[in-house]
C-alpha cells in the first residue's frame, strides 16, 4: 500500500497509539466506535442538532495534528469548504498535500512531484464534507452522548473497503474537535484540529487539483 493509500484508507493510527497520544479521558471514551460497530438507532435530537450545526458551517480553517502508526505525529494547516472541498498543507519536512475539489481527492508528494487521484464519493472524506449529515440514514454506525463529548460514527463502502469516520464534537458549543478514520482492517488515524475559524471566503485556487500534473487525466494530455 502506498503512502497515498494509507492516508485515505486508514490515516494509520492504532487505538493504543491514539490513547497514548491523547491523555484526555473525553477523547479516549470515543474510541470504541470502530469499523465493526453495529448500526445505531436514530440519533437523539441533540446529536442531530450537532450534525445540523456542523453541516451549516460552510467554510472553516485552522491547524491540525495527525497521529501516525508508530506514535509519530505530523501537523499543518487545513481548509474546508462545504460541500466536498478540503485542503491539507503539511508542515515541513513533510512533502504531502491533500486536496479535494468536490469531485476528486488528490494526494501529492511535492518532493517527488507525484499525485494520486481518487473519486471523492468513494472515500470516507465524503462523509465529513457532505452538504448535510442526516443521522437517520443507514450510514450511521453509532452515536454516543456524554456530558463532555458527543461522538458520531458514520460508515460507507469506499474504494478502500467498509470505512468508518468517527467525528467528535463539543456538546455545548457543537464544535468539531477531532475525527478518526477506521479502515476495514481496523486501523485508525486521527486528526485533531485547533485554532479553528469559520465563515471566511477562499480563493478558488485553494482547492484546485493540479490535473495537468496527474498522468491519465485529460488535462495532463493538453
Amino acid at each position: 500500500m502506498s503512502h497515498s493509500d494509507t492516508f485515505l484508507s486508514g490515516l494509520m493510527v492504532t487505538r493504543r497509539d491514539l490513547l497514548g497520544a491523547f491523555a484526555v479521558a473525553a477523547m479516549a471514551s470515543a474510541i470504541p466506535f470502530g469499523a465493526h460497530a453495529q448500526a445505531a438507532a436514530p440519533a437523539s435530537g441533540t446529536a442531530q442538532a450537532i450534525a445540523d450545526h456542523f453541516s451549516g458551517v460552510t467554510t472553516m480553517q485552522g491547524e491540525f495534528v495527525q497521529f501516525g502508526p508508530r506514535g509519530e505525529q505530523t501537523g499543518g494547516k487545513f481548509y474546508i469548504q462545504r460541500p466536498g472541498k478540503l485542503r491539507f498543507n503539511y508542515d515541513d519536512p513533510s512533502p504531502m498535500r491533500v486536496i479535494a475539489d468536490g469531485k476528486n481527492v488528490a494526494i501529492g508528494n511535492t518532493k517527488l512531484k507525484t499525485w494520486d487521484l481518487y473519486p471523492l464519493s468513494k472515500t470516507p472524506l465524503s462523509l465529513l464534507l457532505a452538504q448535510h449529515i442526516d443521522l437517520s440514514a443507514g450510514m450511521v454506525k453509532g452515536v454516543k452522548e456524554e456530558s463532555d463529548l458527543t461522538t458520531i460514527a458514520l460508515g460507507n463502502n469506499t474504494v478502500f473497503g467498509n470505512s468508518t469516520i468517527t467525528m467528535m464534537f463539543d456538546p455545548k458549543t457543537y464544535d468539531l474537535r477531532q475525527w478518526t478514520i477506521t479502515d476495514n482492517q481496523g486501523k485508525d488515524t486521527s486528526v485533531m484540529i485547533f485554532n479553528v475559524k469559520t465563515g471566511m471566503q477562499f480563493d478558488d485556487r485553494v482547492f484546485r487539483v493540479p490535473y495537468e500534473a496527474i498522468p491519465g487525466t485529460p488535462q495532463s494530455r493538453d
